[in-house]
């Protein structure tokens, strides 16, 4: 009985990978951010490959893209961290697997990859994981709940600052099993050559910026270790430059207060502009004469960066993180010590003293590196070369310890 099972499912496993595969992605929501932002695109990639895209989240407002390009949402609490309730979702998890002939299970995050990683193993499924950040170890057992973003067949890296957090953290994993993907910028919307001239006007009447002055602007939530102070001490220490500061993002309005209590203790609320939330990132960079990212604790990978690069914009970022992985230094931007607002000052002012043949040319670099290795497309089709990679080889027991 037990050789006619594993007859069984071997003929299953090269049944169902020579027809369209069929690939789920589990994710605690979709509200809003990065991995969820990377969760539609790859969505989308699939579909538009000719594979089933099907999605696992407990919902929200994104799960209108992904009907949109083609995929299938199913809810479930996976953002639950009760034990009780990860065991149920994994019970969930394996029959969805079966029901739609799944053959790979990517989860993005803890809290499902438990019950993802469970279901694969019930079910034959290949089983692979993303590690989207660096978690911390603050509380007895958190290693090895973190763990789990390291037992897939394969761990996908989104930088080579995850992929050395990884080895250095975990030693058991297998550096072979790693595979660096860098998150990817979509060049169909930040290009500068597709904002139009009126979306920028547009932007700057509602921002009311004098025509003639310098733009820094710092995007990205407004929560504390985006580094909002560092860069009003910076421009605290050039008030006798005639600029605009844009602080372009929401957050939490006790924070927001705090921030313009500061613009006012540093006399800066000529030159600062906390603007909100932007719809239109891509007209904003075009608006900017340098963008800034101050964050206090390293990025994963640093979204905002490699935006602005890809609209050909100088960019100023600390050297920590996986900004050195995307920033050359004097060549497409500018690297300095986190928290130094002297630092970023002295950057700030070589970034504004650019004339215009430096700027084009940092342009054209910038534009350039970003369609070599930072693009949605290259990520898409990078991730999909593990899918396929797995997909021809028999699943392995996924779960061995990180």
């Amino acid at each position: 009985m037990l050789r006619e099972n594993k007859r069984n499912m071997a003929f299953s496993e090269s049944t169902r990978v020579s027809v369209a595969p069929v690939v789920l992605q589990v994710l605690p929501s979709l509200v809003g951010g990065g991995v969820e932002r990377g969760t539609v695109e790859m969505a989308a990639a699939l579909a538009e490959a000719g594979w089933t895209a099907l999605v696992v989240s407990s919902g929200g407002p994104m799960v209108r893209e992904l009907d949109r390009v083609g995929a299938r949402h199913i809810e479930l609490p996976v953002q639950a961290k009760s034990p009780f309730v990860m065991r149920r979702n994994a019970g969930q998890l394996a029959r969805i697997i079966r029901e739609h002939g799944v053959d790979l299970v990517h989860a993005r995050s803890r809290a499902p990859a438990w019950s993802a990683m469970f279901a694969a193993r019930r079910t034959g499924a290949h089983f692979v994981t993303t590690v989207h950040g660096p978690y911390g170890f603050g509380i007895p057992f958190k290693r090895l709940y973190n763990s789990v973003m390291t037992r897939g067949e394969r761990v996908v890296a989104i930088s080579e600052f995850i992929r050395s957090y990884i080895l250095d953290n975990y030693r058991k994993v297998d550096p072979d099993v790693i595979r660096l993907i860098h998150r990817g910028v979509n060049t169909e919307i930040f290009d500068p050559e597709k904002v139009s001239a009126e979306r920028v006007i547009q932007l700057a009447d509602q921002w009311r910026l004098p025509d003639g002055v310098p733009v820094v602007m710092l995007p990205g939530r407004l929560t504390r270790w985006k580094g909002h102070r560092v860069l009003l001490e910076a421009l605290r220490l050039l008030k006798d430059r005639q600029i605009r500061c844009l602080i372009v993002g929401g957050g939490r309005e006790g924070y927001r207060r705090e921030l313009e209590g500061l613009v006012q203790k540093f006399g800066l609320q000529s030159v600062v502009h906390l603007v909100g939330p932007c719809r239109d990132m891509a007209a904003a960079y075009k608006i900017a004469d340098v963008v800034v990212s101050a964050s206090t604790e390293p990025e994963a990978f640093g979204r905002v960066v490699a935006e602005a690069q890809a609209m050909g914009k100088p960019v100023i970022a600390p050297n920590h993180g996986a900004a050195p992985e995307i920033v050359l230094p004097d060549v497409t931007g500018w690297l300095v010590p986190p928290e130094d607002p002297a630092a970023l000052a002295g950057a700030l002012e070589k970034a504004l003293a650019l004339d215009t043949l430096a700027r084009e040319a940092l342009a054209i670099t910038a534009i350039a590196r970003v369609e070599a290795n930072f693009t949605t497309a290259k990520m898409c089709a990078a991730t999909i070369d593990v899918y396929r990679e797995l997909l021809h080889r028999t699943p392995v027991a996924p779960g061995s310890p990180g």
